[in-house]
């Protein structure tokens, strides 16, 4: 399980340091992609075949469910992980997620979301406000 907020920039390359705890816990390599809400998702091989499994269960017949899995697909890339602990990043997923340098590399259960520092700045902002209401809105969350 991935948790926890680690700080990194891209270096000049455009490179990314993705945190020990987590390379350790994905091996050698994950599958990076689009994510929701302006992030990068990356999931480790395993993960990332459930998630082909849920995908290719939805309608071709709906557009929403073509034009997010083209999306999702398209945009999607394997990366290995060099000595240092760094992976380069296509240009389409830094851009998606409007990588400069500053980001935010977050541990969200059975994957990671990479984030824009001032994009995840933004959205905790928001989200610490309503976070109490986030969690009564949420109807099976027993915790």
């Amino acid at each position: 399980m991935f948790m926890g907020e680690y700080q990194h920039n891209l270096d000049a390359k455009g490179r990314l340091i993705i945190p020990a705890k987590f390379r350790e816990q994905a091996g050698n390599r994950m599958i990076f992609t689009r994510g929701l809400d302006g992030c990068i998702f990356a999931y480790p091989p395993e993960e990332w075949a459930k998630v082909e499994a849920k995908l290719a269960k939805l309608p071709l017949t709906k557009k929403n469910a073509r034009s997010f899995t083209r999306m999702f697909y398209s945009g999607a890339m394997e990366g290995e992980f060099d000595k240092q602990g760094r992976v380069n990043l296509t240009p389409i997923l830094k851009d998606h997620a409007g990588l400069k340098k500053e980001c935010v590399i977050v541990g969200v259960s059975s994957r990671i979301e990479i984030w824009a520092k001032e994009r995840w700045d933004s959205f905790t902002d928001e989200a610490n406000e309503d976070y109490d209401d986030i969690a009564e809105g949420l109807d099976d969350i027993e915790l």
